[in-house]
Parts: structure tokens; sequence; C-alpha cells
């Protein structure tokens, strides 16, 4: 699409039904067309012929991401009037539901089908509904939850709490909008209110604050930027929650908010779940390594990693490979796990294992690019870590 509208192409282009670029880019919730367009001039707010606008699609098209991309090129063009149609549509299909808003819409009969999805461009994860030709996803509760933040529409953090375990999902986008709003206010009321949510019997809502807390200690202040206000507060109460903690998820987000922290206290707390039942808890084990003394050198730490190297979970394996293939004191121990994902089913592990040791310069890696195997080049706009083999063979050969 940018090399499009370099060569001249308009990002207000329609289609043969004179439908705009990028109402096409949002039917097909590819956020990433729609920035280029919106970056080249295309009109979030473009009457078309049924009456809507671009941005009001987005609304309905239940993805977040797509809608606070559009909120952001809006700047103060929106009225007051624009802004109440657009909480109101949110919280229509919100409260209608997306499989049963999409059957008004649609008048389709039969079955929906629904499929779970991670959204490249937000990071979001969603269900995506298609009924008769058409799809939602069915993130109109995150929608609602950004449309009010950016207009100024104060939830209390009850409200919000409700919004995020409504679907029994700490990975869904309705969750994420919720906890990175509350986050952002860096208040004592919310501070105070997630740590209340602590000791509570139900492992949502302490999945609600586990979240909350590690969100609270990366959040930078308003008024000096790289301050984190709560981050040293943050640690006080994740320390002790994570050696308390009984459920797999609540301890897994425990353990992520350590990760984002710097503290020798920490060093003793990931290793000690080297070996815990649950893959959601195993696979933090190495980003809480980063953080300490051992920075991936020290033997222990490199026991720890060669152990979860070889862990039954492809996702655990993923994660270990994730964290060496950038790690730039490369050792003989280093290269050994980093060779051991040569023959992992998932290319991309072994692209960055194979990328990893030819960093390293170590002479194993121009085998393992015989076994990556074909790459698509279309997925692969940036070759760095493609070429990291021809790199080492031309240091190699002076």
């Amino acid at each position: 699409m940018r090399d499009i509208l370099r060569a001249g192409g308009a990002p207000e282009t329609t289609d043969a039904h004179g439908v705009p670029a990028l109402c096409l880019a949002v039917g097909a919730f590819d956020g990433y067309v729609a920035e280029v367009l919106l970056e080249a001039g295309a009109d979030p707010l473009r009457p078309l012929p049924d009456g809507s606008t671009p941005i009001l699609r987005t609304v309905t098209s239940g993805n977040a991401g797509l809608t606070a991309g559009m909120l952001r090129h809006t700047a103060n063009r929106l009225a007051e009037e624009d802004q109440t149609d657009l909480v109101a549509c949110a919280r229509r299909w919100y409260e209608t539901g997306a499989e049963a808003g999409l059957r008004q819409a649609t008048g389709a009969p039969g079955p929906a089908e629904s499929r779970r999805i991670t959204d490249r461009y937000g990071y979001n994860e969603y269900h995506v509904i298609t009924l008769g030709g058409a799809s939602v996803y069915d993130g109109h509760g995150a929608v609602l939850t950004c449309l009010e933040a950016r207009f100024g529409v104060h939830r209390s953090f009850d409200d919000l709490l409700a919004r995020a375990v409504a679907r029994g999902d700490g990975s869904h986008a309705d969750w994420s909008e919720a906890t990175a709003v509350l986050a952002g206010r860096l208040d004592e009321e919310t501070w105070e209110a997630a740590l209340a949510l602590r000791s509570d019997l139900d492992p949502l809502r302490r999945l609600f604050a586990a979240d909350l807390v590690r969100l609270f200690s990366i959040a930078s202040g308003p008024v000096i930027p790289d301050e984190c206000p709560f981050e040293r507060r943050a640690l006080d109460v994740l320390l002790p929650w994570a050696v308390e903690e009984t459920d797999p998820a609540v301890l897994a987000s425990v353990l992520c908010g350590l990760s984002g922290l710097d503290d020798p206290r920490i060093e003793g707390v990931g290793p000690a779940y080297r070996a815990h039942p649950d893959p959601r808890v195993r696979v933090q084990v190495p980003s809480t390594l980063r953080r300490t003394r051992y920075a991936y050198t020290h033997p222990e730490a490199l026991d720890v990693l060669a152990a979860l190297a070889r862990d039954p979970d492809a996702g655990v394996r993923r994660t270990v490979c994730e964290e060496l293939h950038e790690f730039e004191g490369r050792g003989t121990a280093v290269a050994d796990i980093l060779a051991g994902f040569l023959d992992e089913d998932d290319q991309l592990v072994r692209i960055k294992a194979v990328s990893g040791l030819a960093d390293a310069d170590d002479p194993r890696c121009v085998e393992g690019a015989r076994l990556i195997g074909p790459v698509d080049p279309a997925e692969w706009p940036d070759t760095w870590l493609l070429d990291a083999v021809s790199r080492y063979e031309r240091r190699r050969d002076g």
C-alpha cells in the first residue's frame, strides 16, 4: 500500500462500489494498511452513502486497536454529537453481543462461525464471528472502554472490573483494554482497589489485580516521563505474592510483573518454578532471569535455561530461544542451547536459533541454515535475521 501511494495512488481511492480504501482495510481488520492510508490523508470522518463513516464502521467492527488508530487521526474534529454516536454504537453492540448484533445487521439465518485470533495490529485476542459473509470481532467491550476513556467518561474501578471479568477470559481484548485504562490513571484510588483484590477468593479477580500491579510498575508518571512511581511499591507486592499464589494463571502474571523489575531479590524466584506443572508458569522463568545478576551467564541460570530448552511445551522452548538468540554475551553454553533448537518444528524458532549461532560466530549456523527450509519472502520484508549466516561467512572469510 505504501508503494501504491508513493506511485501517486490517492488515499481516498474507492472500489467499483464506491467504498473507500480505508473502509476496505477496516473490513479486512487490517490495522497496518489503515494506518498507512490515514497517514497519507484518508479521512476517518468521510460521510459514506449508507450514512456511516469509516470511524463508525471501525467501532462496529469490534476491533479496539483499529478504533484507537482512527481516534489518533481525528484530532479535535469529533463534535460532541459524534462522540455520543460512537459511544452509543459501541454500547449497543456490546450489550447485544457480537453474534446477535451481526445477525441483526445481516438478517442471515443459520449458525455463526467463531474462531479465536490474536490481532497482529493491536496484539489483543478476540473471537472473529462470521455470518452471512460478514465478520466482526467480539471486542465491543474493549471499544467502548477505549472510547469512553478518550472522550473523558470516567468509569469506576468496579465498572471496568465487571466489564473485564464478564467473559472469564484474562487474555481477551475487553480485559486488556480495561486494565490498560485503569493503569493509565496511576492514582492511589486505583492502586488500593487493585491491592484489595489480591486476597479475593476468585482467581479471576486476583488475576485482574496482578495484571494491574504489573502495568502500574512499568507506567511512566505524567510529570517525569521516565519515572515509574509505583515500581518499588509493585516489587514489594509481587515478591511475597509469587511465593503465596497457588493459581497458575495468577502466578504467571505475578512472575511476568517481576520480570520487568530489577532487584537482586528476584534471583531465587524464577528458578524455583522451573519444574512447575503448568507451562504458563514455566514460560515466565527465562525472563525473570534477565533482570538479575545471572544475566544468562551464571552456571545456575544456564542450567535452568538448558532444562527449559528441552521442555515438553513448545511455547516454553520458543521463549528460551527468543530470550537467548539476541543475548550479547553468548558463550559456548548459550550456543549449545541454541543449537538444540535447529530441529524445532517452528520455523521461526529455527531461524532465530541460526541467527543467534551466526552472531556468536558458531560454525553450526551453516548447517542450521540448511534446516530452515523455504521462506516466503513476502513474510520477511526485513531480512536481517535471514542474512545472519551470510554476515558470519563474510567475517569468517576475512
